[in-house]
């Protein structure tokens, strides 16, 4: 389960040691906990990590499957994930550790910047090869943060980056040894920390006004 500690102005959401997977109740604690970070006050950031060979696999496709007939209010609940965290009034940094897919790759790309091991591990979206359509909301997001070509590269081929990959086609910022990925990302948060506030907000909202308002709607998640 996603756990939420502070070390001075940096919030790490650690995400856990499995394949960290959206489960409902995973899903539950990792909104608290960035209800947690949105409500501090002063100066802040947060930083995203795990531990292990997964960063995220993403969605908890056993349980989807054994409730089918929650099928859209689970997605709210991912999309609900995704536009939270792209439009928190904090910086964000995903230290991308091992494997980032699917889902998982989709909630690294709602942070404001990645740090990803540079020698093992991938970062993919993988629904081309396992046919499940990108909903509208999952794609206007990957659209927003990526390049034209890089986002239909990605999205098409299902192609598997590995960390100077993903730095090349600038999926990440940063590839970075095993033993750095956490220190980097906390680093680059810690610079950012000041810029914590309503302004930074109201520039995220409106800068991924369109992914956010698909992503928000709950009335057709599923397109």
């Amino acid at each position: 389960m996603p756990t939420l500690e502070r070390q001075d102005d940096v919030f790490i959401l650690d995400l856990g040691d499995t394949e960290n997977r959206f489960h409902p109740d995973w899903l539950t604690s990792a909104l608290a906990a960035l209800d947690e970070v949105e409500k501090a006050e002063g100066p802040r950031a947060l930083v995203t990590a795990a531990v292990g060979k997964f960063f995220s696999n993403g969605l908890d496709l056993d349980w989807l499957f054994a409730h089918a007939d929650q099928h859209q209010d689970y997605v709210v609940s991912v999309h609900e994930l995704l536009a939270r965290m792209l439009s928190l009034p904090v910086v964000t940094v995903a230290a991308l550790q091992g494997h980032t897919f699917a889902a998982g790759a989709m909630f690294s790309l709602a942070h404001d910047f990645r740090v990803m091991r540079a020698d093992r591990g991938f970062w993919c979206l993988p629904e081309a090869d396992i046919n499940i359509p990108f909903t509208p909301g999952m794609s206007a997001l990957i659209q927003a943060r990526l390049t034209p070509q890089t986002a239909h590269e990605a999205m098409i081929t299902a192609r598997r980056y590995g960390g100077h990959d993903a730095l090349t086609a600038a999926v990440v910022d940063r590839a970075v040894d095993e033993d750095a990925v956490r220190r980097t990302a906390v680093e680059i948060a810690r610079s950012q920390t000041g810029k914590a506030g309503s302004t930074l907000g109201t520039i995220k909202a409106r800068m991924y006004a369109t992914a956010l308002n698909s992503l928000r709607d709950k009335n057709n998640p599923l397109g």
